[in-house]
Parts: structure tokens; C-alpha cells; sequence
């Protein structure tokens, strides 16, 4: 018999990764600035300035310094 719960997760999305730019960090939080204006906390090793990689609240490691274009589709 196949495992129910396996089938569950596999109809959800996967989770996205985004990048940004630490602002501040707070608490043990990183303050993340995305590139359309809006702001998370992530958990994770980053210092003010640092650009980073952020999936589920969680920072995932660093990210080039190159610059960003946003595209509307």
C-alpha cells in the first residue's frame, strides 16, 4: 500500500526560494529586505548588509552581490 501522508506532501507546492538583502537583525532574527519592498524574519548565520538566500523562514546561505532586475509577466 502506498503511504498516504508521502501523497499528501507530494500535492503541495514546493517551497519557494528567495533572495534578499539583512537589514537588521533582531532576537536571533534576521529582518530580510526582498527586492519588491516587502520583509521577512529568517533564522540563520548573517550579518547587516549580507545578501542571502531564504526558503521557509530559514536562511539557507550567502547570495552573490549581483544586481536584481523584476520583471512583470
Amino acid at each position: 500500500m502506498a503511504n498516504l501522508y508521502k501523497q499528501f506532501l507530494d500535492l503541495m507546492p514546493d517551497r519557494s526560494l528567495q533572495v534578499g538583502d539583512v537589514t537588521a537583525i533582531t532576537d536571533g532574527l534576521a529582518v530580510v529586505q526582498l527586492p519588491g519592498g516587502g520583509q521577512l524574519r529568517a533564522r540563520g548565520a548573517a550579518t547587516v548588509g549580507q545578501r542571502v538566500f531564504v526558503r521557509d523562514g530559514v536562511i539557507e546561505g550567502l547570495a552573490p552581490a549581483l544586481p536584481i532586475e523584476i520583471l512583470e509577466v
